[in-house]
């Protein structure tokens, strides 16, 4: 029995030219990339068997079809060839990774995004190159896109960021995240004239915990706290590993009033841990700023007086919090939020 194509018939050509385009479907159908072919339609004119293997959609099921976009995408979506055959490409920032170039023939594009793959269930990341064919007067007949799988590649580089970012011990944001993310709510705050609050929040009488239970004991002890600090948090704040004993929390868009219960949360939370210190057990000190950032205001100000405000806590008896305005000026205005 005859091998089922993957390639739709072809409109008429000359007579000569058939036994190359013959020759060349069967070089693409063989071809280890995956690959499919758009007509001036968008329909699906080649779908090699490199595709189907990568989709786990058979090629009958596509060809001479317009519904390519459901072997990617669990909802309507155009493919790279589809931008590039309606001469889209400006939508290629908004539907694809960053990693968004112009091909090296300055013809087609080059991108990379995540796939839904429904046939198969499976998220797979793929590279993608879309490239117009003419005929001879110029005229647009067909896309050609091509992929990579390049899912392992992108884990390993997420896992390398998330290394990157996150503290070893506790998995907390570690204090180059949040640097990073402190300067961008900062820059948000100030565009859109919102608060941003800062906590500090410090173990009190760490080195006796220490010296009691061991430097593993030690480790033990962030790792819980930092959890019940974690669990107190919406999705847009960040709770980091400041140094040491020290976390550091940024709460945007949150006035000192809801910085303050959200204080008392974590320092109600890390006492019902029960975890024993010498006579008594484990607490934090918290100090709490709140500023509404201004052009000639710097971060520094602001981590400057939730220190202040750390140290009066401690300073007053511990397990307790403190709190302080940034600036004289922003009281007013973050009485009132």
């Amino acid at each position: 029995m005859p091998q089922e194509q993957n390639v739709m018939p072809l409109p008429p050509s000359e007579p000569d030219d058939q036994p190359q385009q013959g020759l060349a479907l069967q070089l693409m159908e063989l071809l280890a990339i995956p690959t499919f072919v758009l007509d001036g339609a968008g329909q699906v004119l080649i779908w090699n068997r490199a595709c189907e293997r990568l989709t786990g959609v058979p090629a009958v099921s596509v060809l001479g079809t317009d519904q390519h976009w459901r072997c990617f995408y669990s909802l309507p979506r155009p493919t790279l060839a589809d931008l590039v055959l309606r001469a889209r490409e400006f939508d290629v920032p908004q539907l694809y990774d960053q990693h968004v170039r112009r091909s090296a023939d300055g013809a087609g594009l080059t991108a990379q995004n995540w796939c839904d793959m429904p046939r198969l269930g499976l998220r797979r990341y793929l590279a993608a190159d879309a490239s117009p064919i003419r005929d001879a007067a110029g005229t647009l007949v067909a896309v050609i896109e091509t992929l990579r799988d390049m899912t392992d590649e992108k884990q390993a580089q997420l896992a390398l960021e998330q290394l990157a970012t996150r503290d070893g011990l506790t998995g907390l944001a570690n204090r180059r995240c949040f640097d990073t993310t402190l300067q961008a709510e900062w820059q948000r705050a100030l565009r859109q004239q919102q608060p941003l609050s800062l906590l500090m929040v410090d173990v009190d009488n760490f080195k006796q915990y220490n010296d009691a239970y061991g430097h593993l004991g030690g480790d033990e002890c962030l790792q819980r706290i930092a959890a019940a600090v974690a669990s107190e948090m919406r999705a847009n704040d960040l709770v980091a590993r400041y140094g040491g004993e020290e976390f550091a929390v940024i709460l945007p868009n949150q006035a000192l009033k809801g910085a303050a219960i959200v204080a008392e949360r974590i320092r109600c939370r890390v006492e019902q841990l029960q975890l024993p210190n010498t006579a008594s057990h484990v607490t934090v000190s918290i100090g709490a700023a709140t500023a509404l950032p201004a052009p000639h205001n710097e971060i520094s100000q602001l981590i400057g007086t939730a220190d202040a405000a750390l140290y009066r806590a401690k300073h007053m008896g511990r397990n307790r919090i403190s709190l302080t305005e940034a600036w004289d000026w922003t009281e007013k205005k973050l009485a009132q939020s």
